[in-house]
């Protein structure tokens, strides 16, 4: 039996892995990473990226199987609000970035059988 530390060390390297190969794999596909992690009060944004003149805020997510819905279906309305709120914090902080076309896009990943796919949803969904 796991630790609640020990589980909770596990589940933090599995996302900062998940979000390692969402962002190889967009940047693979022309984005170039802004920043990774971005942190304030409201609440998190796993990467922020520049898709040619749009800033794309992403969020990542992982399940090891879909038994329970998909990683993309776990970005629900209260997610949303949170990323919304601090898109708009660090827009605040970014002049420049919010003079852009801004959008937000959701990477879901999902192991089955030992196979890895990714599910890009670009322009997740609307501000």
């Amino acid at each position: 039996m796991f630790s609640k530390n020990r589980q909770n060390d596990t589940r933090a390297a599995t996302g900062k892995q998940a979000e390692a190969r969402a962002c190889e794999y967009l940047q693979a596909r022309g984005l170039t990473l802004v920043e990774r992690n971005y942190l304030c009060k409201r609440g998190e944004i796993d990467l922020i990226m520049q898709d040619k003149h749009s800033t794309v805020f992403v969020e990542v997510r992982y399940r090891r199987n879909d038994h329970f819905g998909s990683s993309a279906e776990s970005v629900d309305w209260r997610k949303q609000a949170k990323l919304l709120a601090t898109a708009e914090h660090y827009l605040q902080q970014h002049p420049k970035a919010a003079q852009s076309v801004c959008r937000f896009d959701v990477v879901a990943l999902t192991t089955e059988n030992g196979q890895q796919t990714i599910d890009w949803i670009i322009d997740a969904f609307q501000a």
